[in-house]
């Protein structure tokens, strides 16, 4: 088979990783991919939203399936101008794609289908005045949300009134999202732990991957701002056989009939970003794609033909024999990331120790934002590297140790990166 994996960042190289492992595989593409896919793939330089670029290419080179990383090409409707050229596609259709894309009609679709969420309200900037008149009957912290697609960074949890009506302020007034906080939803604060769930699915059945937990905040302690993912590790001990069941039965099933039912079936890796309250699992998010950090330890933890699972889903009828989960391995992923980040970053400052770390067992140097210039290895964006340890031993407190101390061999100004990764699971399990 010909595969073309669209996208240049950290999830697409883990996706690279464990595609190049198939027997199926005859070429493998990514578009535009990084220094680290290019060691096993052929990076082609389009960007990862030139719809009208990709489809010309993978026309031309007969591709027979297309695996779409990123949720912006997803929300343009890559897939749809993909599906028209008889082009096999892992990935929801623009329509299906709003599950991510619009979180107003993700948070409408669970109330009408009884999938368990917080309770929330929708305002848009002509409602203000509206906005901020509800904030000041709530209960505190609270959560606002960007409803179109910030990067993982959209979501604000004032602790005050003072606080949420700064928030309102940045969405609406700022315009700090740019269009996607034009809209706002508000909801409950929600208790627990979170997790993310993976369903892979041909629209009607599907098979769960195992939770992992990411860690959104830039700081230890999940203190600052929120990033797109600062690392990850998997399983995650707060999700137990009963919960999968429940997500399984109460979630991903009247979600996916949900979309069927509003003629937005949903093809491709429904991610499923939960909280574990004491009420049961509850649903924070979906995104409409593989989450990153997430895929970099959940991936490692498969057993099979991971190419044979998608391509099966994508042609409408799903093998869930393809993949197995891997007993008694855990994998934890710790992002390096640029000063600044998550704001304003310098690019273009040298890397050195990658190799070093390469030569550890059991360790894999996920390429984020690098790039190659002059010869040299480079920062190239805010989340850099991610570095991901997996071991065949239920043990996150040896792959954490085994994580960091990769982390050791590597260096370049200003980088940064959480000290606490899995520390969650790890306590909880002693």
């Amino acid at each position: 088979m010909k595969v073309a994996i669209i996208g240049g960042g950290g999830r697409e190289h883990s996706l690279a990783l464990k595609i190049f492992e198939s027997k199926l595989l005859t070429e493998l593409y990514v578009i535009p991919g990084n220094p680290g896919t290019q060691k096993i793939a052929k990076n082609i330089s389009l960007k990862s939203d030139d719809v009208e670029g990709i489809v010309k290419f993978c026309t031309e080179q007969n591709i027979d399936l297309v695996i779409i990383g990123p949720e912006k090409p997803l929300t343009l409707g890559l897939a749809d101008e993909l599906l028209k050229k008889g082009i096999k596609v892992f990935g929801p259709t623009k329509s299906a794609a709003r599950i991510e894309g619009e979180k107003s009609f993700a948070k409408k679709l669970m109330m009408e289908y009884n999938i368990p969420t917080a309770n929330f309200k929708v305002f848009n900037k002509d409602n203000y005045d509206d906005a901020l008149t509800y904030l000041k009957k709530v209960s505190y912290p609270i959560v606002i949300k960007a409803d179109g697609i910030a990067s993982g960074k959209g979501v604000i949890i004032p602790e005050t009134y003072e606080d949420a009506k700064e928030a309102v302020k940045e969405c609406f007034v700022n315009l700090s999202f740019g269009k996607a906080g034009e809209k706002i939803v508000i909801e409950e604060f929600m208790s627990g732990q979170e997790a993310s769930v993976f369903a892979i699915t041909d629209g009607d059945d599907f098979v769960l991957l195992p939770a992992a937990q990411d860690h959104k905040r830039i700081h230890d302690g999940d203190t600052g701002k929120n990033t797109g993912g600062m690392g990850a590790y998997a399983p995650t001990p707060f999700v137990n056989e009963s919960d999968y069941d429940f997500i399984a039965e109460k979630i991903v099933k009247p979600t996916l009939k949900a979309l069927s039912d509003k003629n937005s079936k949903f093809v491709g890796c429904l991610y499923c970003g939960l909280m574990m309250t004491s009420e049961g699992p509850k649903v924070v998010e979906f995104n409409c794609r593989f989450g990153d950090p997430e895929t970099q330890v959940v991936l490692p933890l498969l057993e099979g033909d991971f190419l044979e699972l998608l391509n099966s889903s994508a042609n409408g009828k799903i093998n869930k024999d393809a993949i197995s989960v891997a007993e008694n391995k855990s994998s934890v992923c710790v992002v390096i990331a640029s000063n600044g980040y998550p704001d304003k970053v310098k690019k273009g400052i040298e890397i050195f120790g990658i190799e070093d770390a390469e030569k550890l067992d059991n360790i894999n140097v996920i390429h984020a934002g690098t790039k190659i210039k002059d010869e040299k290895l480079i920062t190239d964006g805010g989340r850099v590297l991610g570095i991901v340890a997996t071991i065949k031993k239920n043990d996150l407190k040896l792959c954490k140790e085994t994580a960091y101390n990769a982390i050791s061999k590597i260096q370049f100004d200003g980088m940064q990166y959480r000290k606490d990764i899995a520390d969650k699971a790890i306590k909880n399990n002693l």
